[in-house]
C-alpha cells in the first residue's frame, strides 16, 4: 500500500498562463460531466469555451486511475437508460459524436443481500415486475400500485427541470401549470410513499435497495429522487466499453472545435466581481482571466464557501439560503487488483448491495454513533467484469471497487495533511477499515481469498483532494425533500454573468448532472437558440 505512483491516465491540457489563447466566451470552473456537458454545448453554438479544470485529469467523477498494472473508475460504477434510443443515450450519442459504447451488465444486475436474505432486480419494466412477483408473491396490488407511481412521476420529473429553468416571474406565471404536473409525492419522503403501498419491510428494503447511488436512505430521501432512480435502471445497467474515463475524452474535442480548451493543474483561487458582475476568476498563479460569463460546475458549497468573496456572498443573501441545504453522505472507496481475469475468477457483471437487515435508516444512525458497528451499505462492483475491453489494456488481470459510507468527522483530525503523506496513525485507521470491507467481499466470493494482488483504500479526505469535495461527499448537496424544494438551486445566480451547472443545480448521478449542463446552457443562451440545439440532440 506504500510509495503511491501517479496515474498515467490524464486527460485535458496542463494549465500555463501562456497556453491560455487570448480572450474567452464563457469561463467553466471544474471538468465534471455537467461542466462538460455546458462547455460542448455552447461550443456547437459558435462559443470558445474554457474549462479549468484543479485536478490532474478531467472528467470530475467521471475519471479512471491506473495504478500497480490495474485501472479503475473512481465514480461510475453503471449508467442506466442507454440501451434503447432513450434522451439519455440521444444526449451521449450527441455529446461524445457517437464515439461512446455502452456493454450491459448481466440481466441480473443489482443484487440484494439483506441480512441472511437475498434478493434482485432484474433488467426490463416487464422482468423487473414479475421477478418482483415471484420474491413476493403476497405483494402483487402493491408491487403493481408501485410500478404505476414510477410511470406518474416522468411527468413530474420534466415539469421540475423545467421549472429549473424559468425566471422568478415567469415562475410565477407557470405556478397552477407546475402544481398541476408535480404531484406532492414527489417530495415527500420515499419511506412513508411506500408504506402506503406494502407493510412488508423486506419489499420495502428491496424497493430501496439502490439507497446508495443518492446517499441517502428512505426515510430521509425524498421520493423524487428514489424514483428516478429506480426508473433509470428498469431497463438494466451498462457500463462505458474502455472505462469511464472516455467519457471526458470523448467530449473534449467538441470543445477544442471552436478554439475552447480544457486546462487541468488549472486551480481557481476565485471569482472575480465587479459590484454584482461577474468579471472573470483568479488562479492559483495570481494570473487573472477576464471574462464575463462564468459557469461553476464546482458544486454550491464551493461556489459560495470558497470561491466568492464572502461580503458578496452575504450581500446577495446566500449564507441564508446555504443554511438550507447540507453536503450529502461521505465514503470510502477500496480498490482491489488481482493477477486473474474477470472470467478465470467467476467475477460477476451484477452489483453487490450488502446491507446488515431491512432497516436501512436504523443502520445508518448505529453507525453514525458507533464506528464498530456494521457498515450500513456495503456496495461491491466489478469494472473488469463489465468492461469488455479491459483485458486488451491490461491482459491476464481483474478489478474490483467496494464504496461504502464514512462519516467525514472521522478523518477531520488529518485535515490539511498532504496525499500520501498523512501519517502512520492515519494509515492504520485506513487499513483497518479497508479489511472490514475486504471481509464483505470474502463471504460474498470467497473463491478471492488468496487471489488479491493489490489494494488500497480511499477516504473522504482522497475525494477533497481529487474531486475538491470539501466534505468527501459523493453526490453533491444531500437530496432531502428541503433541498429538492429550493428554487434557488438552479443555473442561475444572483450575481450577473455567474451560473452554475452540475449535480447540485439537478439531481445526483452522472445523467443528472450532463441534464444540468443542457439546462444551463438553455438558461444561458435562451430558448430559441435552445429550442434549436434540443432539435439537434433529440431529433
Amino acid at each position: 500500500m506504500s510509495g503511491l505512483k501517479p496515474s498515467t491516465i490524464r486527460i485535458g491540457r496542463r494549465y500555463r498562463a501562456n497556453r491560455l489563447d487570448g480572450t474567452y466566451d464563457a469561463i467553466v470552473i471544474g471538468s465534471g460531466i455537467g461542466g462538460l456537458t455546458t462547455a460542448a454545448l455552447l461550443s456547437d453554438l459558435g462559443w470558445k469555451v474554457c474549462v479549468l479544470e484543479q485536478h490532474y485529469t478531467a472528467g470530475g467523477y467521471t475519471h479512471s486511475y491506473d495504478r500497480n498494472g490495474y485501472e479503475w473508475d473512481v465514480g461510475v460504477h453503471y449508467i442506466g437508460d442507454v440501451g434503447a434510443k432513450t434522451r439519455t443515450r440521444m444526449m451521449f450519442d450527441y455529446l461524445s459524436g457517437g464515439k461512446l459504447k455502452w456493454a450491459p451488465m448481466d440481466a441480473e444486475y443489482d443484487r440484494f443481500y439483506i441480512g441472511d436474505k437475498t434478493f434482485s432486480a432484474l433488467a426490463g419494466k416487464q422482468q423487473f415486475r414479475d421477478n418482483l412477483i415471484r420474491q413476493f408473491p403476497a405483494e402483487e396490488r402493491a408491487i403493481d400500485r408501485y410500478m404505476a407511481l414510477l410511470g406518474q412521476v416522468g411527468d413530474g420529473l420534466t415539469a421540475y427541470s423545467v421549472n429549473k429553468l424559468f425566471k422568478p416571474w415567469h415562475r410565477l406565471l407557470a405556478w397552477p401549470y407546475l402544481k398541476l404536473k408535480t404531484p406532492r409525492l414527489l417530495f415527500r419522503n420515499t419511506f412513508d410513499v411506500l408504506s402506503e403501498l406494502t407493510q412488508d419491510q423486506d419489499l420495502i428494503a428491496v424497493l430501496c435497495g439502490q439507497w446508495g447511488d443518492m446517499g441517502l436512505p428512505p426515510r430521509r430521501s425524498a421520493f423524487m429522487v428514489h424514483a428516478m432512480i429506480a426508473r433509470h435502471y428498469l431497463y438494466g445497467g451498462f457500463y462505458p466499453v474502455g472505462g469511464s474515463w472516455h467519457i471526458a475524452e470523448t467530449i473534449i474535442p467538441k470543445i477544442q472545435k471552436t478554439g475552447g480548451e480544457v486546462f487541468t493543474y488549472a486551480l481557481v483561487k476565485q471569482i472575480l466581481l465587479k459590484g454584482q458582475q461577474v468579471s472573470g476568476v483568479e488562479m492559483a498563479d495570481g494570473h487573472h482571466i477576464a471574462c464575463d460569463c462564468v459557469i461553476s460546475s464546482a458544486g454550491i458549497d464551493n461556489t459560495f464557501s470558497r470561491l466568492l468573496p464572502a461580503d458578496s456572498v452575504k450581500g446577495a443573501g446566500y449564507d441564508k439560503l446555504l443554511s438550507q441545504v447540507k453536503p450529502s453522505m461521505a465514503h470510502l472507496g477500496v480498490y482491489i487488483g488481482l493477477k486473474e481475469t474477470a472470467d478465470q475468477l467467476g467475477l460477476p457483471k451484477t452489483n453487490f448491495w450488502i446491507y446488515p437487515g431491512n432497516d436501512y435508516d436504523a443502520a445508518v444512525d448505529g453507525f453514525m454513533d458507533d464506528p464498530q458497528a456494521p457498515f450500513p451499505v456495503v456496495y461491491i462492483s466489478f469494472p473488469s467484469a463489465k468492461d469488455p475491453d479491459y483485458e486488451r489494456r491490461h491482459p491476464g488481470t481483474a478489478t474490483i471497487e467496494i464504496v461504502a459510507p464514512a462519516p467525514f468527522e472521522w478523518f477531520k483530525k488529518w485535515q490539511g495533511t498532504t496525499w500520501g503523506k498523512r501519517g502512520d496513525d492515519y494509515e492504520a485507521f485506513k487499513a483497518q477499515l479497508g479489511e472490514r470491507l475486504m471481509k464483505h467481499l470474502y463471504e460474498k466470493l470467497p473463491q478471492l481469498e488468496g487471489k488479491v494482488d493489490y489494494y488500497e483504500v480511499s477516504t473522504p479526505l482522497s475525494t477533497d483532494h481529487f474531486c475538491a469535495y470539501q466534505y468527501g461527499e459523493l453526490y453533491g448537496l444531500d437530496h432531502s425533500p428541503t433541498r429538492l424544494q429550493q428554487n434557488w438551486l438552479g443555473p442561475r445566480t444572483r450575481f450577473k454573468g455567474l451560473w452554475l451547472t452540475g449535480q447540485d443545480v439537478l439531481t445526483c448521478g452522472v445523467t443528472g448532472a450532463m441534464m444540468a449542463g443542457l439546462l444551463t446552457t438553455s438558461a444561458i443562451v435562451g430558448m430559441r437558440k435552445a429550442g434549436a440545439l434540443l432539435k439537434r440532440i433529440f431529433g
